[in-house]
């Protein structure tokens, strides 16, 4: 590891906030960009996926709310990509290079194997299957988005940071919502058949995108400040919300 590595991660434990333009270490820089292209990617992909099921609500509310939902997903994207147009990306160019609807076969299971081309999260090549399975993964995966970005809160680069805090409370809103739509989707059926159904498939594939428990990014992460938190601590405190909200709509979680 190179001197100005190790000043760097120094000072990173004695709490210093970092900001663009102050020659950041190389490995630092592509940790970074790395984190926020995911993050903005898998928003992009997201949204995209979702937008088809705006008018398959049941209610004119439900519509509002899916719309909403779609809406700040795109906000997001641009509040992060335009952190990394210092780093020399064209986000109008960005937007336009991948086919964020592109969606695979619903029987495949990546686990946590990686796509080639964009950097979204494996969850987010998975299609959706009407609204009850939307709003059943909106639930699962809006808690997972939220306890990982609660990482990036206080990360050490301050320009993320900022846009984070900014964004989690939205995000926690979306899993709210995602519940609330699960509960409303049960009681419109009479049954948990469809949502249980929906749980079983989203469950592990939600769970897959906390990643190995040995992973090298994940630990680069930690060692630049930018999480505070190992994968598996964070996959722990999801299954305990998720049993929760699970236990409160008379669903279970797989073992």
């Amino acid at each position: 590891m190179q001197k100005q590595e190790k000043d760097l991660i120094a000072r990173i434990a004695a709490g210093e906030k970092l900001i663009a333009g102050t020659g950041l270490p190389t490995g630092y820089r592509s940790e970074l960009m790395r984190l926020m292209v995911v993050f903005a990617d898998s928003e992009l992909a997201g949204a995209a996926g979702f937008c088809p099921f705006i008018n398959r609500g049941p209610g004119l509310r439900e519509r509002i709310v899916a719309a909403k939902i779609v809406a700040e997903k795109y906000v997001h994207a641009e509040m992060v990509l335009k952190l990394l147009e210092p780093f020399g990306v064209n986000c109008e160019l960005y937007v336009r290079s991948h086919a964020w609807d592109a969606r695979l076969d619903r029987d495949i299971d990546l686990g946590t194997r990686r796509m080639g081309g964009d950097k979204r999260l494996n969850v987010f090549h998975y299609p959706l299957e009407g609204w009850d399975d939307a709003v059943v993964f909106n639930m699962l995966m809006g808690s997972a988005t939220a306890i990982q970005l609660a990482e990036m809160e206080h990360c050490s680069y301050a320009p993320l940071a900022a846009e984070i805090a900014k964004i989690l409370p939205r995000e926690r809103e979306h899993t709210a919502l995602g519940e609330a739509g699960t509960k409303q989707a049960i009681s419109r059926c009479g049954s948990v058949a469809g949502a249980q159904f929906a749980v079983d498939y989203w469950y592990p594939r939600v769970l897959a995108t906390f990643g190995r428990v040995e992973s090298d990014h994940a630990a680069k992460y930690l060692q630049y400040g930018l999480r505070r938190r190992d994968n598996a601590t964070m996959l722990a405190d999801w299954k305990v919300e998720m049993t929760a909200s699970a236990k409160r709509l008379g669903l279970t979680v797989p073992a």
